[in-house]
């Protein structure tokens, strides 16, 4: 039987937990496990185009719609998406939000929170499954957008999956991405050029080394997909649109 004295240190050990607890930041807490192995491992990248995805299976694939694009100026701007994407009432929605800059733009503490507010409206949609930012930081943008994905994971509801599209140099030889807040940083293997351009010579050929990137990959239609993607989540870019792309030699290269 523990006696009071035993029961003070282990009180004062508990208080001392609490406070480290609190104490750590966001960005370095363990993210919970689960959030994005809820959702189907086939996904359809509905980008600025009519899209008409209500023959899909709701069952087998999700759906990510582009729903706005953010353009950081001296001002945060706003554009929703303008053309119409339709699809089953049971479909898994994942709204994807597009962050851009101009050259002038203010990257500072005020338009953080000014963007994270613009994607708060899209993160309180009914019934979405997740939510996915698409923005290619620049090596100087990097700090602005960390600190930016920090604040919006503590705003948004903890049970929502946060994933990112990530260059593929991210999730290689460039791995500045470790501990950024999010569920899946999903390596985007199409159009890689200007990646290529900036890899380092001795560098592998975008061969996947961060575990943020491991578990999902992004492709496209009409380019070559990488050949270790089994068991991973599949994001599919449709070159031409759905449902033109979606021919049945796609299909048979579906799980």
């Amino acid at each position: 039987m523990p006696t009071p004295a035993s029961l003070r240190e282990g009180a004062l050990i508990a208080v001392a937990v609490v406070s480290l607890t609190i104490g750590v930041r966001s960005d370095t807490v363990a993210r919970p496990a689960g959030r994005m192995a809820r959702l189907p491992s086939v996904t359809l990248w509905a980008w600025e185009r009519r899209e008409d995805l209500r023959a899909v299976d709701p069952q087998r694939y999700a759906i990510a719609y582009l729903d706005q694009t953010l353009t950081i100026d001296l001002t945060v701007q706003s554009q929703p998406r303008r053309d119409p994407v339709v699809f089953s009432a049971q479909a898994t929605r994942i709204p994807v939000v597009r962050i851009e800059t101009t050259r002038q733009a203010l990257l500072n503490r005020e338009t953080q929170h000014d963007v994270v507010t613009q994607i708060m409206r899209t993160v309180r949609e009914p019934g979405i499954a997740a939510l996915q930012i698409d923005f290619d930081a620049t090596r100087s943008q990097r700090p602005f957008y960390r600190s930016l994905l920090v604040e919006l994971r503590q705003r948004m509801p903890p049970e929502l999956p946060l994933s990112i599209t990530a260059l593929a140099s991210w999730c290689s030889w460039d791995r500045w991405i470790h501990d950024l807040p999010v569920d899946e940083a999903v390596p985007m293997m199409f159009r890689m050029e200007p990646d290529r351009g900036r890899a380092a010579q001795d560098s592998a050929d975008f061969e996947i080394r961060e575990p943020l990137c491991e578990d999902s990959v992004g492709v496209s239609t009409t380019e070559p997909w990488p050949h270790n993607i089994e068991g991973k989540r599949i994001y599919i870019f449709a070159d031409d649109g759905w449902p033109q792309d979606w021919s049945a030699n796609l299909r048979e290269k579906l799980p």
